[in-house]
């Protein structure tokens, strides 16, 4: 025993180290990858990155695929039926059950019990193939048609889903945009309660200001701090609310390469021009118009079924007592079928149809509608937020001047800190109500582009 466990030890010592230098190793790989570069984003490739990958638009991609599927089981109503199949039976019957009377020479007993006796067991091997074919059937290539418009009504629905990422995707964007902008204003107001600070208490050490002055800008900095960490928080929850969006892993890397005030003006826009492209361009119309078609393939569907089918049948095969003594039978036909009375299901199926294509039809009507009041509603959110953001530019421009001058009069001592206060405050403000402004310049701009529908081509 006490020989072993030096042999255990150095067991022991050789493992540690080969385990450090795996350690090593990995780190020393990973220390030589390079860093993920981020993926540079614009407004209008969010937009269309959303369009193309969202989980609403595969949602929808799926839904077209069922659609074709349901073509693919419409058509086989015309297309032969073919079927075989095996039997080995073994049965036994009650004469009786047949009604059979055999008549017998007087004096002798009856061939069959008039009571009933059992015949058999009788064995049967019996192999066929069935086929069937459809010659016509206007109900059946109605069906099909009504499944090929529900295809096309899907594809409709794709196009009107990866409008409505793009929609949700721009609004994450410039929510994050609104972010970065609010966290660059409060380092900006941050840096400014630094300076203030700074200058009090070179004053109160100079022996030229007053103890107050200096409470104030400490007061000053910590109120800033408090909006700097949740701007920074906003910041980060806007990150992962445009990955969403985008449906992307949320630890990607992304680059925003837009800023709110740099982002393109949107030129003059006559708005009944407007309105009638956006009726022409919009998935969404298109989509309900397209439903509407299929609504109404599916009534000429069921009225188609009260025509008349015509159909051959037939089946062939051996049948016997045993495999020995097989013969070969054979049947052949032809079908027509004509619908007389159903207990009025077709009817009912028919005005069930009827009724869901005219709320469709309500639906478009309405959407119309909708659609041109919401290119009107973005035209004057334009406009107005244009003005909005003019006239918060020229108050940050003389936030700015009060806020020089007064502290031009603080650093030369003629003034307390507390015009400067009120000066920095107001510039935060003003800071404030042109970040909100540009964001709903953007916010119409981005509006107008889902109103006309081309969203995915913004720049």
């Amino acid at each position: 025993m006490m020989r072993t466990w030096p042999k255990l030890l150095r067991i022991g010592a050789i493992l540690s180290l080969l385990a450090a230098l795996g350690a090593f190793l990995v780190r020393s790989a990973s220390a030589q990858t390079p860093p993920a570069r981020p993926q540079r984003l614009s407004l209008g490739d969010a937009a269309r990155f959303a369009a193309q990958q969202s989980a609403g638009v595969e949602s929808a991609l799926q839904r077209v695929k069922e659609a074709e599927a349901r073509v693919t089981q419409r058509r086989a109503d015309l297309l032969p039926n073919l079927s075989g199949a095996a039997a080995a039976t073994r049965h036994t019957v009650n004469s009786a059950t047949f009604g059979f009377d055999f008549p017998t020479p007087a004096g002798q007993p009856p061939l069959l019990d008039p009571n009933g006796q059992i015949i058999g067991p009788v064995k049967l091997l019996d192999f066929r193939g069935h086929g069937s074919q459809s010659l016509l059937d206007a109900s059946a290539m109605a069906r099909v048609r009504a499944a090929r418009a529900a295809v096309v009504a899907a594809g409709a629905d794709v196009t009107a889903a990866g409008e409505q990422a793009a929609a949700t995707a721009a609004q994450a964007y410039l929510r994050s945009l609104r972010a970065d902008a609010q966290l660059e204003a409060r380092i900006a107001d941050s840096t400014l309660a630094s300076d203030l600070l700074r200058i009090a208490r070179d004053q109160l050490t100079a022996g030229v200001g007053v103890g107050l002055d200096v409470t104030r800008s400490e007061a000053q900095l910590a109120g800033v701090r408090a909006q700097l960490i949740a701007a920074r928080n906003d910041k980060n929850r806007s990150r992962l609310d445009l990955l969403r969006a985008l449906n992307l892993p949320l630890d990607a890397l992304i680059e925003l390469t837009d800023s709110l005030g740099q982002m393109p003006s949107v030129d003059a826009v006559n708005e009944e021009a407007a309105v009638t492209q956006a009726i022409a361009n919009r998935p969404d119309i298109r989509a309900v118009a397209e439903q509407l078609r299929a609504a109404e393939a599916q009534v000429a569907a069921i009225r188609a079924e009260r025509l008349p089918t015509i159909g051959v049948f037939g089946d062939d095969g051996v049948i016997g007592k045993n495999a020995e003594h097989l013969l070969g039978t054979y049947q052949l036909g032809l079908q027509v079928s004509v619908p007389i009375f159903d207990g009025f299901r077709r009817e009912a199926r028919m005005q069930e149809q009827q009724a869901a294509a005219r709320e469709i039809d309500a639906r478009r009507r309405d959407l119309r509608q909708q659609v041109a009041v919401e290119v009107r509603s973005a035209l004057l959110d334009l406009g107005s937020a244009r003005e909005q953001v003019d006239a918060a530019r020229e108050r940050l421009r003389l936030g700015e001047q009060e806020l020089a001058q007064a502290r031009d009069r603080f650093a030369a001592g003629v003034a307390g800190n507390a015009d400067v206060i009120t000066a920095s405050l107001a510039l935060n403000g003003a800071r404030n109500l042109l970040i909100d402004a540009e964001t709903a310049y953007q916010a119409a701009r981005v509006a107008l582009a889902r109103a006309e529908g081309n969203l995915t081509q913004l720049r």
